[in-house]
């Protein structure tokens, strides 16, 4: 949380969302934030209390990566532990997992190479085995 961001029109915390009444967001996209939430588990109740019926949370972790140790880094997510933490609210078949990666992509990646520096070939071929992002998207029904 950073209070002294002027373009933030709210600023609460996730697990706990106390100033956020429930069912009041259409969509949720959280983009490489769960890793830095303690209590992730309490985090998708959190979401899902909050999202209007039929609404949308898009979240991303990463996969591969290197770690921010000047942030509270407590996670790092596989498509198999992404899909444990959110199904216990958001079922199937309202729960999509995908990931995308592979190993000259998690290797560029780690090198600090840009996309640019890669063929779109090279990016989009998917290998289950090098999971660089897993994405997320749950459906509050």
């Amino acid at each position: 949380i950073n209070e002294k961001n002027k373009k933030a029109t709210i600023i609460d915390d996730l697990t706990t969302a106390e100033n956020i009444k429930s069912e009041t967001f259409d969509c949720l996209i959280v983009i490489q934030t769960l890793q830095l939430i303690y209590d992730l588990k309490t985090c998708v109740k959190t979401m899902h209390r909050i999202l209007k019926p039929g609404g949308v949370v898009l979240a991303t972790f990463p996969g591969i990566t290197k770690i921010d140790t000047e942030l509270n880094w407590y996670w790092n997510q596989t498509s198999k532990s992404a899909r444990w933490l959110f199904q216990e609210y958001f079922n199937n078949p309202d729960l999509v997992v995908k990931t995308y990666g592979n190993v000259l992509a998690a290797s560029a990646f780690l090198y600090g190479l840009s996309s640019e520096e890669l063929t779109d070939n090279e990016l989009n071929y998917y290998d289950p085995e090098y999971e660089v992002t897993v994405a997320v998207k749950g459906i509050k029904r």
